[in-house]
């Protein structure tokens, strides 16, 4: 039996930098199309687990030791990527210290989570969904 044609698998990061006043978020600028600010991410190697790859496109991309503390969502629009169909687990991140862009980054910026520039994919919306969750006292269990 042929194996079902698929979605690619990616991984993206809400990186806190939880030693700055406000948290602020550390985006990407990228450095291949589609251009523009994006979170950090990429895709899921084989042989790797999803947890082990946001770790790894955090370090690649921004220089950043990150550790994971939620599992923001699964984000599986097939119109979220223009180069095809992705579906990107997102993590919710924290990290200290200063991103320095690498791998396919072309630069970082540290901005807030409030007020970011217009983002690729549906990155935005991920944001969005981040901040709702950050300022909902239920959703931080108090």
């Amino acid at each position: 039996m042929p194996l079902p044609r698929t979605p690619l698998l990616t991984v993206d990061l809400v990186i806190e930098l939880e030693d700055r006043p406000g948290r602020p978020v550390v985006l990407i600028e990228r450095g291949h199309p589609p251009a523009g600010f994006a979170l950090p991410g990429g895709f899921v190697e084989v042989g790797e687990s999803v947890e082990e790859a946001a770790r790894r496109e955090a370090r690649e991309e921004t220089g950043l030791d990150v550790r994971l503390v939620a599992l923001l969502g699964v984000y599986s629009d097939p119109a979220r990527d223009p180069r095809g169909h992705t579906v990107s687990v997102v993590y919710v991140a924290r990290a200290r210290g200063e991103p320095v862009a690498g791998d396919d980054a072309a630069g970082v910026l540290v901005a807030d989570a409030a007020a970011p520039p217009a983002l690729a994919f549906d990155h935005g919306r991920i944001l969005a969904d981040y901040r709702a969750r950050r300022d909902d006292p239920a959703a931080r269990g108090g």
